[in-house]
């Protein structure tokens, strides 16, 4: 089948190779139209955008009249869309309903309509990018690139993975052994992917798209039934999402109950009601590692697969490109405000300074350079806030106050003028000098554009440090810049020890940011809180169980015997 640019059957086939060989396959991304910056693409897709403003939003599931809005554009639009409220149980009942029928359609023809849904997606990319851009308060092209053809690549990756699990073992069996007679016993039988049970997609407020889409289509794809709980801030991107699957399931023949959306009112605690259902068993999250503690805690009849983000760190040794590095540094701590799971946040430098290309740099020679960097960078207040975005939430303007407190601020957060609207809250990132002693502060998960330039004794104290928090508190990804092939090594070690992503000496044009779907994993489902890798194979496994039904095997009867 053809959806738009893509032939379905072609780009799922084309998938399930990339993924068991780990080569780069981007087709949304850099597909037919999917680099679609076209300035008429663009306005279209915001004029359906703002079509949707001020209105109820139709998705036609189970649920009473009432409904529910709670979004505000952190750009000053006023939204005003307005999402059915479902009581818990009600959708927890009509999920159930639907597994039988879902369970039934069997791998290959969920994987398919699940690249179909993905298909559809990609063409209402722009209409989503504008949801993004004034829900979480990305820029436009970074709400585009990553919520739009990225996160569906990443949905496309786990669509191909959950196949491929899926039918790793026949459907059918057939198998002999000699009986006690002399007989041989023929025996046949069947194994179903049999899905856990209704799976819940929590989601987050900063990137609701990207990091949902794995879990929901590595459901889907396993049989499972999907509830849909956006967050308050970032409803809009996902109830797209399910109102495209919904259409997708209708179209087929499918109870369109197989994916519903959970929107809540203000302080409803939906997720925590839902996830405490004991019909409720897989569990996808991203976000606080406090929240992430409790599911486990609380959730105990459900796999949660949970990707805190924890306090991602840099260890700074030596460089022979020293204002690259700088550079590289300035980008990944302003883009979209900190708020990436890539985000650095404790950057690890010997006092003594680190060896360059244009000699030795003191730590505080270092912290000035990477401030001017980071002030270069965003000189302009246009290019500022499209590197930035707009922030939204007043956990990161407290974190921002509260960080600035803590020691030596080498860096301050100052507001930008965002040259359209004025009224958006822009803040350059903060940073701040400390200690290898200040362990309290630097431990911990802070939100928003915050980071630390930490002094510590040596090389091997930086490793140290790196290796302990991750352990202990979290964290996804870490970089390392260094000459030395020992601290390389050092520094590799230390991350297979945390169970963190690696990244070493990245600069120029490939960043920390950058993955390629089916040769990296996103995230690390290793450190303190993570459970999951988007998308290795337990991300897939976990989803579903195989079943075996056997019976002797059917004999063909003599036929010459018949009325005889």
């Amino acid at each position: 089948m053809r959806t738009g640019s893509f032939d379905e059957s072609s780009l799922l086939e084309r998938a399930v190779e990339a993924a068991a060989s780990g080569a780069g396959f981007a087709p949304f991304t850099e597909g037919p139209g999917g680099v679609d910056r076209r300035r008429g693409a663009a306005h279209s897709g915001g004029a359906v955008f703002r079509s949707m403003l001020g209105k109820d939003f139709g998705l036609g599931q189970p649920g009473p009249r009432e409904r529910v809005g709670t979004e505000s554009s952190p750009y000053g639009l006023i939204l005003g869309v307005r999402y059915v409220r479902s009581e818990p149980g009600e959708l927890v009942a009509a999920a159930v309903q639907a597994t039988a029928g879902w369970r039934a359609a069997g791998p290959r023809r969920r994987a398919g309509l699940a690249v179909e849904v993905l298909c559809r997606l990609h063409d209402r990319s722009h209409e989503i990018a504008h949801a993004l851009h004034h829900t979480t308060g990305q820029a436009y092209t970074t709400a585009y690139r990553s919520g739009g053809p990225q996160a569906q690549d990443r949905g496309l990756e786990a669509v191909a993975r959950a196949l491929t699990e899926s039918v790793r073992n026949p459907a059918e069996l057939s198998w002999q052994r000699p009986g006690k007679l002399g007989d041989p016993v023929d025996v046949d039988g069947t194994c179903t992917v049999v899905p856990r049970g209704v799976s819940l997609l929590i989601g987050c407020p900063d990137f609701p798209t990207w990091n949902g889409y794995p879990g929901l289509f590595a459901s889907l794809v396993t049989g499972n039934p999907v509830i849909v709980k956006p967050h308050p801030r970032a409803v809009l991107p996902l109830a797209l999402t399910v109102q495209v699957a919904r259409d997708v399931l209708a179209g087929a023949g499918h109870d369109p109950n197989v994916v519903t959306l959970a929107a809540e009112q203000p302080g409803e605690k939906l997720a925590s009601r839902l996830a405490t259902d004991p019909a409720v068993r897989l569990i996808d999250f991203t976000g606080s590692a406090r929240f992430g503690d409790w599911l486990r805690r609380n959730a105990r009849q459900a796999d949660v697969f949970a990707t805190p983000i924890g306090a991602n760190s840099v260890l700074v040794d030596s460089t022979d490109d020293y204002r690259t590095m700088l550079r590289e540094l300035a980008l990944s701590l302003s883009l979209c405000s900190g708020q990436t799971c890539t985000a650095p946040q404790n950057i690890l430098v010997p006092s003594r300074g680190i060896a360059t290309n244009e000699g030795l740099k003191p730590i505080g020679r270092f912290s000035v350079d990477l401030s001017r960097a980071v002030k270069r960078l965003l000189a302009e207040p246009r290019r500022a806030a499209g590197i930035l975005g707009a922030i939204g939430s007043d956990r990161i303007r407290s974190s921002l106050a509260h960080a600035a407190g803590c020691g030596v601020v080498v860096h301050a957060s100052l507001p930008v003028t965002h040259p359209d609207h004025p009224a958006a809250d822009i803040r350059t990132p903060l940073i701040v000098r400390l200690e290898a002693h200040d362990e309290s502060v630097y431990s911990r998960e802070w939100a928003g554009p915050v980071s630390f330039v930490i002094a510590t004794e040596s090389t091997s104290q930086s490793l140290d440090i790196f290796r302990r928090t991750a352990r202990a508190h979290g964290g996804q990804y870490a970089s390392v810049h260094s000459t030395d092939p020992l601290v390389l090594a050092a520094a590799e070690a230390a991350a297979l020890d945390a169970g963190v992503h690696l990244s070493e000496n990245l600069a120029g044009n490939v960043y920390v940011d950058q993955s390629a779907v089916y040769g990296d994993f996103c995230e690390a489902g290793a450190p303190a809180g993570a459970h999951t890798a988007l998308a290795d194979p337990s991300f897939i496994t976990g989803r579903f169980r195989l079943v075996q039904a056997r019976r002797p095997a059917a004999r063909v009867r003599d036929m010459s015997s018949v009325g005889a």
